[in-house]
């Protein structure tokens, strides 16, 4: 992939590593995403069990909700990282949730950055969402850094949210606002 190949980031003052590109999630990526997925310290962070199958990833993707953004990272053609949002109807038209992860062996690189930005230009520019919601573990505070960077913040603390690696653990709920 040539420079000329890499879309440039939604958000004008958004910032990639050298490299990264940013596309929407395909069936054909199931096998990557399963392997990203399955990795312990992706599978740590998020609500997701161990062990899911290229066809179980594969199904979601091709079955994936209109209302679903769902984009990945890529790195000399790896899959680093993804990120997904719903936006919501009715009501709650104005508002939005998202998740994300980052490969084990890329923390730390921004890609996390990179990819928090493209959806939340999407939120922003595209979808014009005021209200921007997640959950987070409490022990995980580089994603709760990263999350308070882009203008998040806690809502909320629940006690005993998810079961993890034999014990329970706490959640924060946060939110970014936008006038």
């Amino acid at each position: 992939m040539t420079e000329f190949d890499i879309p440039p980031p939604l958000d004008p003052d958004g910032r990639w590593p050298e490299g990264l590109s940013i596309r929407a999630r395909t069936p054909a990526d199931a096998p990557a995403i399963t392997a990203l997925h399955n990795l312990p310290g992706y599978r740590y962070g998020t609500l997701r069990t161990p062990h899911h199958s290229p066809e179980e990833i594969r199904k979601g993707i091709e079955n994936q909700s209109a209302n679903f953004i769902s984009l990945v990272a890529i790195l000399k053609d790896r899959i680093v990282g993804d990120v997904g949002m719903t936006h919501y109807a009715n009501r709650r038209v104005h508002a939005g949730s998202i998740g994300m992860g980052v490969h084990d062996a890329y923390t730390g690189r921004g890609i996390g950055r990179a990819l928090i930005g493209e959806i939340l230009a999407i939120a922003d520019r595209w979808l014009d969402l005021k209200r921007i919601e997640l959950t987070v573990y409490t022990d995980n505070e580089t994603a709760i850094r990263l999350y308070e960077r882009n203008g998040f913040v806690k809502e909320g603390h629940f006690k005993r949210f998810a079961f993890r690696d034999g014990e329970y653990v706490d959640a924060y709920a946060m939110a970014r606002l936008k006038p």
